[in-house]
Order: C-alpha cells, then structure tokens, then sequence
C-alpha cells in the first residue's frame, strides 16, 4: 500500500484540501472513533430536535396570530361591523387579512422544516445507527481475529521455549551420563535417545512457532493495511456523508425562511397600502352622513320684558302669550308620567331624527329589494324547470315544483308589500326633509334683508330634543289629560317641596301638557325633584309655577349640601 496514500491532495469545491484518511491516520484509534461517531449521531439527533421545537414555534405562533387577527375582526350584525364604513376601521381590517395571511407563511415554514429537515433527518439518523453498528461490527470481529492470531502466536512461542529447555537438559543429562564411568552402556544409551526425541519436539514446535509468526505477521499487516482501514475509511464516508446531511440541513433551514419572504413582504405591502387608504376628510364626512339628525337649528329667543309687571311670566310679543291668564296664575297639576324609552324603536324608524330615518328606510328598502329580486329570481329558475318537465315528462313529474312556486309567489307578494311600504315612508321623510330646506332657506333669506329673526319661536310642538329623547305630540297630550283628574286633588293641597338645586334651560319648551311647564331657552330655574328615570325633572319658577320638562332640555346645578341632592351631576 502507497505510504503517500494520505497526503493526496484533491480539489473540492474550489478549494484545495488534504485527503486525509482514517484508516492510516488513525489505526490505533478504533475506541476514540467509536465514541466520535457516536457523538455525532447524538448531535444530529440534537440538531433534528432543534428544527422540532422551531417548527413546533412556527405553528404556535402562527396560530396566536391568526387568533389575533380573528379576535379583532368585525361581529357580524353588531356595532363594531358598522364602524368599518371609516377608511381608518377598513385600513385596520386589511390590515389584519394581510396578517391572517402572514401568519399562513409561518404555516408553510412549519410545513417545510417538518417535510424537507425534519423527516430526512430522522431517518438520516436511523440509516446512519444501522451503518455505524455495521462497521464496527465488522472492525470488532477483525480485532478478534488478530486477539486469537495473537494468542496462537504466544502459545506456539512459549511451546517452542518450553521444548527448548526440555532438549538442553535432555543433552546435559546424556552428557552426564556418556562421561560417568559407572552408569551402563544401556543407560547411556537411553539417556542419548531421550536427548534426540526431545531435539525432535523443540525441532518441531520451533517449525510451528515460525508457521504461526509467519501467519501472524501476515494478518496483522492484512489488518492494519487492509481490513481496518477499508473499515475506518468506510466510517469516516458515513461521518462526512452525516456532517454533508447537516450542512444541507441548515442551508434548507435558511432557505425555508428565505422562500416565504416575497410573500411576507407582500403582506406587509399590503398593510402600507391599508395605512395610505386612510382619508381623514372622508371619515370625517362619515360622522356627518352618521349623526346628522337633520333637525333645524333653534331661533332666537325674543326679549320678555319683566319689568312692566312682576307677576307677569312673560311678555306679549313671546310666543307663549297664547297661554290664559288661567294658566299662568294657577298652580301646575303635577302626577307620575309615561316614561319616555330612548331605546324604542319601531317599524317605521319615526323614532329617530328624520335624516337617519331616512338614511334606515332607504337601508331597509335596499335590503327587501335585494330579497325580492333572489325570490324572483328563484321563480323564473323554477319556472323553467316546470316547462323542461312539461315538454320531457320523462325528466320529473311538473305537479312536483308547484308547492315551492306557490310558497315563492307568496313571498314576493309580501316582500312587494313591504316594498310600497317603505317606499311611502321614504317618501314621506324625504319630503318633509325637502320642505324644511326651503323653508330654511326662506328664513335665511328674510333674515338676511330684514336683518332680525322672524317673529315666533322656530321650535314646533312635535319638535325632538337633540339627542331624540323626546316628543311632545297630541297624542302624548292626550294621555295627560285621560289621567289628569286623578291626581288633581292630591297634588293642589300638598306642602311646596324643597329646593335641591337650579337648571339652565338650554332649549324653549312650551309645556302644553298638564303637569309641565314652559321655560324660555336661557332662563333659570329652581330644582325640587330630580329625574326618577322616565326622562322628567321637576322644577319650580315661582311661588305658584312649578312643574315637569325634559331633563334633556336643561343643565343641572344640584345643590350638593342640599337633601336629596344628586352628586354626579
């Protein structure tokens, strides 16, 4: 074998390298490769468990983004749902599908660590257990056979030594007895042919000595030149076939990463794309087009001249002179009041401001018009179905689809009705919403060239407060009334109640109904009983005027050392 065998040089991968080989450098080293090599499966199995656990990350990760993404997302049917009509809600909306997205990627490298590293890895693994135990398997058995080779050796050498000694004394005994005088030919002769067989044994076991050296010799070169390093050097191809494994491994590893990058970065394109979308001006028009109420603002409140007379409530140019003196001297007829529920609705949507009633009408028409056209659509599709039956009877029976054109056909009739009801309440509204623009447009114009506010009051009976709480009407008045002369007696001949605080009417309110009184926007007013929940505060103005108006419609100063007073106001 060429003594230069490990000082080849070859050209690898661009670089020169020595050739190094396990087998002549490393001969005697079979224990410290046997521990190398199983250190190095340890360490592949250590590397797999590491690609595990980041996969392992991966998944989780992506699934507490998605997670995330899904928490934020709008319910269906609730208020958050209608918040995304701002371009800010919509933005934060794309943003989180891009992130649902996003975390898909975190998905795939999950996916790709388990399949392209993970996977291979493992059986790497086992493949490389199997081939090691083989090896030195294999380099154990030549070991032995150079343990036995060895132990052969030593038993014919110590053999030939043995017979050896045994052949010189044979001969010095012969010699001993050839010189004595007194010993007997016979004796001396036997003694010469016990020298000769003794010369004949060492003979031999030295011809076996030099056949088992020469045995020896010849396979401890065959193993130290042949066998162990074509064992050693098959061992050190699986040690650089598994390190060549782990540097693929981990180029995969980066590469799994590197894969999913446009992709990522798509996402977050995307988010700065949801960011740009943002128009602050356009949301801001939104908050317009959502709370407008479409109400008019209130007019000017005329002078009332007080001075002319102290029990005069008000003066005659204001627009509550049409009360009677009646009225104005008599103490108010005070009782408990049909609460007023902010929370109701109805059908109609009359209970809101008329611009969003409008804005619900024409939402809900939209949405029976979409339901009419499916069920038309359903009956024409139907209705075809029934003539391929008609004409190919062979096809299905044409009696079988009746029931469901029936029940179709009776529900485009209502849906048709619920048609031509919205569309006279949208009507309704839009005129009424029409008539208002001009008549504040003929009120703007007349005040620009008279320069002052018409004579009245713009605040109508049937006028809502801004926040829509309340309505006076007749029929609300009606009740009143049905219910007043109950009460009447009750309250005349009770004791004048506390004062707990002032309010500050922030609106005009007529107070036609009994029980109430008017106030003037501005005017203050003493407090004797707060709102007990219906919507109501009970005032007083004078010694013989004191009544209910809407807590909506003034401001509250409680009195905080007063009894009964309210402190969170």
């Amino acid at each position: 074998m060429d003594s230069n065998r490990g000082l080849l040089t070859l050209r690898r991968n661009g670089r020169e390298t020595m050739n190094c080989s396990w087998g002549t450098e490393l001969w005697d080293q079979f224990d410290n490769l046997e521990k190398h090599t199983q250190w190095g499966i340890e360490f592949v199995e250590r590397y797999t468990k590491f690609v595990k656990e980041r996969s392992e990350i991966e998944l989780n990760y992506a699934k507490q983004i998605r997670n995330l993404s899904k928490k934020y997302q709008p319910k269906k049917n609730s208020r958050e749902e209608e918040e995304y009509k701002y371009s800010s809600c919509r933005a934060f909306l794309m943003t989180l599908n891009e992130l649902n997205d996003y975390a898909g990627q975190h998905e795939v490298i999950a996916e790709n660590l388990n399949t392209q590293i993970l996977s291979e890895l493992l059986r790497h693994v086992q493949e490389l257990k199997a081939e090691r135990k083989s090896h030195f398997h294999d380099g154990r058995r030549a070991q032995q056979h150079m343990e036995n080779s060895w132990k052969q050796l030593e038993s014919s050498k110590r053999r030939f030594e043995r017979d050896c000694k045994e052949a010189d004394r044979a001969q010095h005994y012969f010699e001993k007895m050839d010189a004595d005088i007194n010993v007997t030919k016979a004796d001396v002769e036997k003694a010469r042919q016990q020298a000769q067989i003794r010369h004949q044994v060492a003979a031999e076991s030295k011809n076996e000595y030099l056949s088992c050296l020469q045995k020896f010799n010849k396979d401890q070169s065959e193993h130290y030149y042949t066998l162990i390093p074509l064992i050693f050097q098959r061992i050190q191809e699986m040690e650089e076939r598994r390190i060549e494994r782990v540097g693929e491994s981990m180029r995969t590893y980066a590469d799994v990463d590197r894969r999913v990058l446009p992709i990522v970065s798509k996402c977050l394109d995307g988010m700065n794309k949801a960011a740009e979308s943002i128009d602050p001006k356009m949301d801001t028009k939104q908050v317009v087009e959502t709370y407008k109420s479409g109400f008019e603002p209130p007019g000017d409140v005329e002078f009332e001249d007080y001075s002319l007379s102290m029990r005069r409530a008000v003066s005659e140019s204001s627009f509550l002179n049409a009360r009677g003196e009646n009225r104005r001297r008599s103490r108010g007829k005070l009782w408990p009041f049909i609460k007023r529920n902010k929370g109701t609705s109805s059908e109609d949507y009359s209970h809101l401001p008329p611009e969003q009633r409008r804005k619900k009408l024409q939402a809900k028409l939209n949405d029976i018009t979409k339901d009419l056209q499916k069920e038309m659509d359903q009956r024409d599709a139907l209705a075809k179905m029934k003539d391929v039956y008609v004409k190919n009877p062979h096809m299905g029976d044409p009696n079988s689809v009746d029931p469901r054109l029936e029940e179709i056909t009776h529900n485009i009739d209502k849906l048709q009705l619920e048609t031509s009801k919205f569309e006279s309440w949208l009507a309704d509204v839009e005129g009424k919403l029409l008539e208002k623009g001009d008549a504040q447009r003929r009120q703007s114009a007349h005040y620009d060239s008279q320069g002052h506010t018409p004579v009245g009051n713009n605040c109508a009976q049937n006028r809502e407060s801004p926040d829509g709480s309340y309505t006076e009407d007749q029929s609300v008045e009606t009740q009143f009334k049905s219910r007043s002369t109950e009460f009447d007696d009750e309250f005349d001949d009770e004791d004048p109640l506390p004062t707990i605080g002032t309010c500050k009417a922030l609106y005009p309110f007529e107070g036609q109904n009994e029980g109430t009184i008017w106030m003037a926007e501005g005017e203050m007013l003493y407090v004797i009983e707060e709102d007990k929940g219906d919507g109501w505060t009970r005032v007083r103005r004078s010694e013989d005027e004191e009544g209910y108006v809407p807590t909506s419609y003034i401001k509250l100063y409680f009195d905080t050392s007063a009894k009964g007073a309210m402190t969170y106001i």
